[in-house]
């Protein structure tokens, strides 16, 4: 499996980060749009995440659905409507998307006794910034 990374350019905290996502998605279907299709499209769609990275960490992700064409003959990478964060891990900013394969993915944030899962994002989202996750 694989994935890409990508900047989370303009947002200001991860609770910003899901709030416009969430908020893309109910006007219809969400989607980015990028110049050049990936090259590895097939070993993504449908199967990969969109990981994006706030203050030089991957903080949480994005599936996936599908690529398709946007308008100016630009390509739409399709997301699915779910936002889950992640271990926050380091990862430099860059522009555009980057392959991330499924091995140095972080893993999701998940129940379990940490309780990480129960915290609102913006308080993860700090605990990411101070490297205490």
């Amino acid at each position: 499996m694989l994935h890409l990374t990508k900047v989370a350019f303009g947002i200001t905290s991860v609770e910003h980060l899901a709030e416009r996502l969430a908020t893309r998605a109910e006007a219809g279907e969400l989607f980015l749009t990028t110049r050049f299709l990936p090259k590895r499209h097939e070993e993504i769609a449908g199967a990969g995440s969109l990981y994006w990275i706030f203050k030089h960490q991957l903080i949480a992700r994005s599936p996936i659905v599908r690529f398709g064409e946007a308008e100016g003959g630009r390509v739409a990478i399709h997301l699915g409507p779910d936002f889950q964060l992640v271990e926050a891990r380091p990862k430099r900013a860059h522009q555009g998307w980057r392959y991330l394969e499924a091995g140095d993915a972080p893993a999701d944030l998940g129940g379990g006794a940490s309780g990480l899962a129960a915290m609102p994002p913006s308080l993860v989202g700090k605990l990411a910034e101070l490297a205490l996750i």
